[in-house]
């Protein structure tokens, strides 16, 4: 019989066989300047921006390395659900690297033994930092308000890995998230939400800084009990939208770990239901997009 976690995994060979033999997928124009976002696995992304490549949030384990996470839905499948689309090391060959948080699907154990201990690599916090140093780092920076790297603005944002109801029986586990705007001269603004569900950062996010761009984890990522995502969902996506009603919408973290329960086609089906098609991309593992 053939399984979910197959499904997807069969699905994202695919994909990304795909996506080595086509051009990149171009967007709705937005502003001047094109920006390359490469959807790899779950959230881990290139961004290239301002002539610089960022690897965000990187888990580079074989597929089914590691077990699925406790007192999650699906906890039985074990993750990464999915291949890695390209080799680990043209993952790894970027100027930065960005790591919202450092749960387990955005910084994994193949990830601190894989990748480069001298890239330039920006945390959360202190205590982030200290993490990451303690594992051989040796250029680990916080992001701030005034975060800078070859020339381009990382402001880092704010962002609730939950509900209330999630926090009450699994704050420890969700911790503090964050999420970065990309800015530079003469090229669009990027958002990168993380691991956050709808709530006043987000759109404090987005009113502030007005991105023409927003790179959102759409996966609804689900804890046993709790009926509400602890990231986005089909009606976070849909407030994003009525927030920033012009601004372009990149899906991510979706189809590669065992608790994320909503599908691509099924958020293309759910923006297409609202009218807001046109607006949302959602790039299988290994494509390229131009927005």
């Amino acid at each position: 019989m053939t399984t979910r976690r197959d499904l997807f995994a069969l699905s994202g060979a695919a994909l990304a066989a795909t996506a080595f033999a086509a051009h990149a997928q171009e967007a709705p124009a937005t502003g001047n300047a094109g920006i390359k976002i490469t959807q790899i696995r779950n959230a881990t992304l290139h961004i290239d921006y301002a002539g610089t490549r960022f690897l965000v949030d990187p888990m580079l384990s074989e597929r089914h390395a590691w077990p699925g996470f406790e007192g999650t839905v699906n906890s039985e499948e074990r993750n990464p659900l999915v291949h890695l689309p390209f080799p680990v090391e043209d993952i790894v060959d970027v100027d930065a690297v960005i790591v919202a948080h450092l749960h387990e699907d955005h910084w994994d154990a193949a990830t601190r033994k894989l990748m480069p201990k001298t890239l330039p690599l920006f945390v959360q916090n202190d205590a982030d930092a200290g993490t990451v140093r303690a594992q051989g780092f040796t250029d680990v920076r916080i992001l701030g308000a005034t975060s800078r790297f070859n020339g381009v603005q990382l402001i880092k944002t704010g962002g609730r890995h939950g509900t209330d109801a999630a926090y009450a029986v699994a704050g420890a586990r969700l911790g503090d998230v964050c999420g970065v705007v990309f800015k530079h001269p003469g090229m669009k603004t990027v958002y990168l939400a993380g691991d956050t569900i709808w709530n006043d950062d987000v759109a404090a996010a987005l009113a502030t800084h007005k991105p023409e761009i927003a790179i959102l984890n759409t996966g609804d990522a689900r804890l046993i009990g709790i009926d509400d995502g602890i990231i986005m969902g089909t009606a976070d996506v849909l407030s994003v939208h009525q927030a920033a009603p012009e601004t372009i919408l990149v899906a991510t973290h979706m189809e590669a770990v065992n608790h994320c329960i909503l599908t691509r086609a099924q958020l293309r089906a759910f923006a297409r239901d609202k009218g807001f098609a046109d607006k949302l991309l959602a790039p299988g593992d290994g494509e390229a997009l131009i927005v």
